[in-house]
């Protein structure tokens, strides 16, 4: 029995008659899916890896090499200042962000298994293009098609692994997206260090991106349909039938009615994008497509991801010691992710926002008043005040990987209803990949330009979204994906854009 998100009264609220037992056939179809977050991960891993390694610099940016080698015995904030260069990385997310518009409609229309065979395939084609690349138009192209894998695969994944996982279980099952996500940055840091020596070490480690994407498309050629998206596609005993051996028991006539009492509310939502606009779903909108997804990339975690190795290298650590570095950020990265996984749906998703928040905002300030004393006099940093940025970084590192990084991809996926739940999926990626690109195109001419105060900005900007989270997201631990909708008519503010629980005959949601 589903323990958790029980709630009493009509209209929809079945929770405490859901069950289920954890079977091997919904562990097959949550790890394949969850591969989707492989994509992302490696490529978050690989690219700053790349971009810091001197046969790929010589031979598509020698201005940036030649600027590189000038400082290679001091640190420098600007040394690796360059648009195109940081176009190269950032290319990959515009692309995603158009991507997962079309990627909706599949999405919706086709099924979530649809959406991450499309991803695996042009993930697939991208990395090839950039393994063999000549120039950088080749290298741009394939970055692009990377970025459409990734706007199919985390439109499609995060829901994916949401509808399959019983409420009671539902934050760890999904952050196994994380979790993967981890994994790849961690195994690309490994490839990179491995790499970097070799004239076409950078080509193998772009070029291995097809390994995830190949395993993902077999894997998916496997995969179930989830009972939601089979429901509102109009297949209910398929529906049936999936969700039978997901739970793994008959008993599951609870569940599938409210399954279909959603699906019928959903077919009468003809312009999913435009309904998202209305008042009732305002909570979602701001907080789920807008908020959450705007804020994970502003605290600044993917600037380390991405320019781990070029952050340590700018101050003072050698080529192969920066990738080191980036390596144990990584794995803690992973490790992080464990944490969260086991103690999500105990803790509940706010306290891990807002403890979480607090060490974040200490490590930057951290960072910033020691690069403010020590850093950019044109001498190597001290080997103890290198291993204290480290320490900080990875500090900061621990604290995102169980906070917002899983979660912003987890509570977005709990929030909306199925009517509107694959285009306000759309509208998530769109938003996450606009402010990634955003990030990845302005930190370097930003650590250039304000130095030490890039960090000091992220950290108010965490003290901005953990006000945010504090004041306006409920808890949503355990409760069943299809009655989240009830956890708005008792919030203090949203309870006035929802529709007063007299007129529906449903008591406000009661956690346990």
């Amino acid at each position: 029995m589903a323990g958790g998100g029980m709630v009493n009264g009509k209209g929809g609220a079945r929770a405490e008659f859901y069950e289920h037992k954890i079977t091997s056939y919904f562990i097959f179809a949550c790890i394949v899916a969850a591969l989707g977050g492989s994509l992302f991960g490696y490529d978050l891993g690989v690219s700053g890896g790349v971009t810091s390694m001197d046969h790929f610099l010589k031979e598509f940016f020698p201005k940036v090499y030649r600027r590189k080698q000038a400082h290679l015995k001091e640190t420098d904030y600007c040394k690796y200042d360059n648009q195109i260069l940081t176009l190269f990385t950032s290319s990959l997310y515009f692309a995603a962000l158009v991507s997962t518009f079309f990627a909706s409609h599949v999405t919706r229309n086709k099924g979530r298994r649809a959406s991450i065979l499309c991803g695996a395939v042009s993930f697939f084609a991208g990395a090839s293009i950039n393994a063999g690349a000549q120039n950088i138009a080749m290298l741009i192209i394939g970055r692009c098609l990377l970025g459409v894998g990734i706007g199919f695969g985390n439109q499609a994944v995060p829901l994916y692994l949401s509808e399959m996982a019983p409420a009671k279980i539902r934050g760890a099952v999904n952050q196994l997206f994380q979790l993967t996500t981890c994994l790849g940055i961690f195994i690309a840091n490994f490839i990179n260090n491995a790499t970097e020596k070799h004239p076409w070490g950078w080509r193998l480690s772009l070029g291995l991106a097809t390994v995830p994407a190949l395993l993902m498309f077999v894997g998916g050629l496997f995969l179930p349909e989830t009972p939601n998206s089979l429901v509102e596609q109009g297949r209910l005993e398929e529906g049936r039938t999936v969700l039978e051996r997901v739970r793994g028991t008959k008993n599951i006539e609870a569940e599938f009615q409210d399954l279909v009492e959603a699906s019928e509310a959903a077919k009468a939502i003809k312009h999913p994008f435009r309904n998202l606009l209305e008042r009732k779903n305002r909570p979602q909108l701001i907080i789920g497509a807008l908020g959450i997804p705007a804020f994970q990339q502003l605290t600044g975690m993917n600037s380390v991801l991405f320019y781990a190795p070029v952050i340590f290298q700018s101050l003072g650590f050698g080529s192969g010691a920066s990738l080191w570095s980036s390596t144990i950020t990584s794995g803690t990265l992973v490790l992080a992710t464990f944490i969260s996984m086991a103690f999500v749906d105990k803790f509940g998703r706010r306290a891990f926002f807002l403890e979480a928040g607090v060490e974040m905002i200490i490590a930057m300030i951290c960072v910033a008043v020691t690069l403010a004393l020590k850093f950019g006099q044109g001498v190597e940093l001290p080997k103890g005040i290198g291993i204290f940025l480290v320490v900080m970084i990875c500090m900061f590192v621990l604290a995102y990987g169980r906070s917002w990084g899983p979660l912003g991809w987890l509570v977005p996926s709990e929030l909306f209803p199925l009517e509107t739940r694959s285009a306000g999926q759309s509208i998530v990626v769109c938003v996450n990949m606009f402010f990634t690109a955003l990030v990845a195109q302005c930190f370097l001419v930003s650590l250039c330009h304000l130095r030490y105060g890039i960090f000091l900005l992220f950290a108010g900007l965490i003290v901005i979204m953990s006000c945010f989270i504090f004041f306006l997201l409920p808890e949503t631990k355990q409760v069943p994906i299809e009655e989240i909708h009830l956890l708005w008519q008792k919030h203090w503010l949203w309870k006035s854009y929802c529709v007063p629980e007299e007129a529906t005959g449903m008591k406000p949601v009661q956690v346990v």
